[in-house]
């Protein structure tokens, strides 16, 4: 998969593992994730999805954290938790808003096939063991879309390694390494000024 890295995505990996601090950013680190994929959703499908966004995400974060904990990179943490969400998205065929195409999703679960299979998660189950006690809000299906996908906002061609894209511009392979002195705060959401550069890829 292809994703941004930069300064901001370090603050959030601080935030998020911060004891006081991990709380408020995964609050507002969902909200934003909520709201970049809705914008790639039709009008009339943005609020019926916006629950159920919003209770997957919260759970991703947890997935995030396990994955840094499990000595992944953060740019491959933050992967695993953006595959789960496209394996969601395709389940409920909200192809408008994958980053992948269908025929890529075995591809990436193999990636990680390690990291899923300990914590139960499969393609028709992208949550796994992350999936909350007290469930997470259903919203309405597309299948329709799945007949013939478009995948209008996914990026093919990515499927056999994590690929960063730096604040140049530049593709690289592999996470980029940590940078110093990173302000926690910085954070996309606690930062109120600082927003992710592709939309899709903050935590």
């Amino acid at each position: 998969m292809k994703i941004s890295q930069n300064v901001r995505h370090w603050a959030a990996k601080k935030a998020l593992t911060a004891p006081v601090l991990g709380e408020v950013a995964s609050d507002k680190l969902v909200d934003l994730h909520t709201t970049i994929f809705l914008n790639k959703a039709d009008d009339d499908r943005r609020e019926q999805r916006r629950a159920h966004l919003d209770d997957f995400f919260e759970a991703t974060m947890d997935a995030y954290v396990a994955a840094l904990q499990a000595g992944y990179p953060e740019a491959e943490a933050r992967e695993i938790t953006h595959v789960q969400a496209n394996f969601d998205f395709f389940n409920h065929g909200w192809t408008e808003m994958m980053e992948i195409p269908g025929d890529e999703l075995e591809p990436h679960y193999r990636r990680y096939e390690e990291f899923f299979t300990d914590h139960g998660i499969t393609i028709d189950d992208p949550l796994g063991e992350f999936h909350p006690v007290d469930g997470i809000v259903d919203a309405p299906s597309t299948p329709g879309k799945l007949e013939d996908p478009e995948y209008e906002n996914a990026k093919a061609g990515f499927a056999d390694d994590v690929y960063v894209e730096t604040e140049d511009g530049e593709t690289m392979r592999g996470d980029r390494g940590e940078p110093e002195d990173v302000d926690p705060t910085a954070a996309p959401g606690l930062d109120e000024d600082a927003a992710t550069d592709d939309g899709t890829s903050t935590a």
